[in-house]
């Protein structure tokens, strides 16, 4: 993978910005510490938070185009993102415009007051990253987790469909392999790559609570101290929607762990289970 001088292109987006801080906190400080900071975006858009499905639906594509078009202007080739919904708008545009130049070029027309987006940005997930940096993540581990046993969740958005996913769609590692050398105890859940409701979180919690419950019941019964993940989405719904479970088990961020394993403390700040009592004997 292709970076900038000084570290790689990151794109936020919106949710980072907001209820997802603890997650941008934390990664910019993992990736300072790696020696590859985040250099965030002098412009970018809102992706358009969900993939449209229909094939003749070009409209919705023009958000994540021209995020990638600002990225182009910068004279970057590659862009960072850290939220999964992002992550898979961003890529799945970006693979159409390349793969349909008719499309492309309906694009470019219809942004006629912008340069032509050549479609030569590729679109990265934090976690890839991660995975090329495997021997410089366990160099830099200060506080081993010792002791702490993780459950991870991907969710959809990192996985599905296949040709956007960042591993296996079936059987997905690439959480647990960083996890280990952070020193953590693994534990495979099998509904690590179910669904946790997303938006029906909105208008239909009860959907949302059921499919809450099934996750964080597993993760339970597995001897979980807490759950990893990525999405803020996912977050949102594994955290709040606890509150009517008999279950309490604090969601954190995978580069939350990172940072405190690498010896310092970073997000932690916007859980609504607070997670410092599974974390005690690391902040100390």
């Amino acid at each position: 993978m292709i970076q900038m001088e000084d570290g790689y292109l990151y794109y936020p987006g919106c949710t980072l910005k907001t209820k997802a801080s603890d997650y941008e906190e934390s990664s910019k400080k993992v990736m300072e510490a790696l020696g590859k900071p985040l250099v965030e975006m002098d412009n970018w858009y809102c992706c358009g938070a969900v993939q449209s499905l229909a094939t003749d639906d070009i409209m919705h594509q023009i958000a994540a185009v021209r995020t990638m078009l600002c990225a182009q202007e910068q004279g970057e080739r590659e862009l960072v993102t850290l939220c999964d919904m992002c992550y898979n708008v961003l890529k799945q545009a970006n693979k159409r415009m390349k793969e349909k130049p008719d499309e492309l070029e309906t694009m470019n027309e219809f942004l006629d007051e912008d340069p032509d987006y050549e479609g030569q940005v590729e679109v990265h997930h934090i976690f890839e990253l991660f995975r090329d940096m495997k021997d410089e993540i366990k160099k830099l581990v200060k506080k081993p987790l010792d002791g702490l046993n993780v459950v991870t969740y991907y969710g959809c958005m990192l996985l599905r469909p296949n040709h956007v996913s960042i591993d296996n769609t079936e059987d997905p590692m690439i959480m647990e392999d960083i996890l280990e050398l952070l020193g953590a105890n693994t534990i495979v859940n099998p509904k690590r790559t179910e669904c946790c409701g997303s938006y029906h979180t909105v208008n239909r919690g009860d959907i949302v609570e059921n499919r809450v419950e099934e996750i964080v019941a597993r993760a339970a019964e597995d001897g979980a101290d807490v759950i990893a993940l990525s999405c803020p989405l996912c977050q949102f719904n594994l955290d709040y929607h606890q509150r009517v479970s008999d279950h309490k088990i604090p969601v954190l961020y995978l580069t939350e762990l990172m940072a405190l394993s690498f010896g310092m403390e970073a997000g932690l700040k916007k859980h609504k289970i607070n997670p410092r009592g599974a974390l005690k004997d690391f902040l100390e």
